[in-house]
């Protein structure tokens, strides 16, 4: 299938139509320097907001108030537990303008990530044929809504409970919890950034299924595989505590079998019937 469609012939229209390199390079400067442009417009608009952004959303998670907290609490007493805000201190004099840089930059990075994914889009999209465009429609926003929803879990789901579970954790009771400020934003960083880019799993298997790469035989066959893959994936954007690796693994198999669905809608038949008789003739 992918060398069908590098061979494809071309008519004479789309091949003046057909940009040097130099003129390829010029376009993704142009678009570089756009997405760059959003990055750094979110990240300057964010620096001042100083006060909000650590108070309420950084340090958030680490609070008894957090929505998250408070929602599970007027659920049942059963599901409410005690948070222990672990004491925030800083081991250097430039941590904190460091700290305050770093997290404008991943948040303006978050902000403007539908801005970004519009600019590839629109590099890539002169390069496709109408039939190709009108299959990837919608790209900008799916993506866009994947990975927002990503950061969202992320913040709201797996972050509270896995600092909650870290600070309260202890080997001794003689021992007082206490991180660094460093060490917090990392861990948000974590939770946020990872889990928004593993939730583009349905995009990437829908690219691969357009190519004819991936079925959704292939992933039936090797569903197991892939849960063991998705468990070591969650081990490690996750504390070693079962409670988070199961909040980012449940999600992360139901976007694999809706992943299965979106391979079995793109598919090529013609495709997966050749793999199916090479596969037969081997037996």
């Amino acid at each position: 299938m992918l060398s069908k469609i590098l061979s494809r012939p071309k008519n004479p229209e789309e091949e003046q139509a057909e940009m040097s390199f130099l003129d390829h390079f010029d376009a993704l400067r142009k678009h570089l320097f756009r997405a760059s442009f959003y990055v750094i417009t979110a990240t300057v608009l964010i620096f001042f907001q100083k006060k909000f952004i650590f108070d309420t959303i950084i340090l958030g998670p680490t609070r008894s108030d957090f929505p998250t907290f408070r929602f599970f609490c007027w659920l049942s007493e059963w599901t409410c537990f005690k948070v222990i805000p672990p004491q925030i201190f800083t081991r250097e004099l430039s941590e904190q303008l460091t700290v305050h840089l770093m997290v404008s930059f991943f948040l303006g990075l978050i902000i403007a990530f539908p801005l970004l994914v519009r600019e590839i889009w629109l590099f890539v999209k002169p390069g496709l044929y109408e039939k190709e465009r009108r299959a990837t429609r919608g790209v900008v926003e799916v993506c866009s809504l994947l990975f927002l929803t990503g950061v969202i879990f992320g913040y709201f789901i797996i972050a509270p409970f896995s600092i909650s579970f870290l600070s309260s954790y202890q080997v001794s009771e003689s021992i007082q919890a206490s991180a660094t400020l460093s060490s917090i934003v990392d861990s948000m960083i974590m939770f946020t950034m990872s889990t928004g880019l593993v939730f583009e799993l349905p995009m990437g298997v829908y690219f691969l299924a357009k190519l004819g790469i991936m079925g959704p035989e292939f992933m039936r066959t090797y569903r197991r595989h892939a849960i063991v893959v998705i468990s070591i994936v969650a081990a490690i954007i996750t504390p070693p505590d079962v409670t988070s690796m199961v909040l980012v693994g449940l999600p992360l198999c139901l976007l694999y079998e809706v992943s299965i669905i979106v391979a079995k809608r793109v598919y090529p038949k013609e495709t997966e019937v050749t793999n199916y008789s090479d596969n037969s003739s081997f037996k």
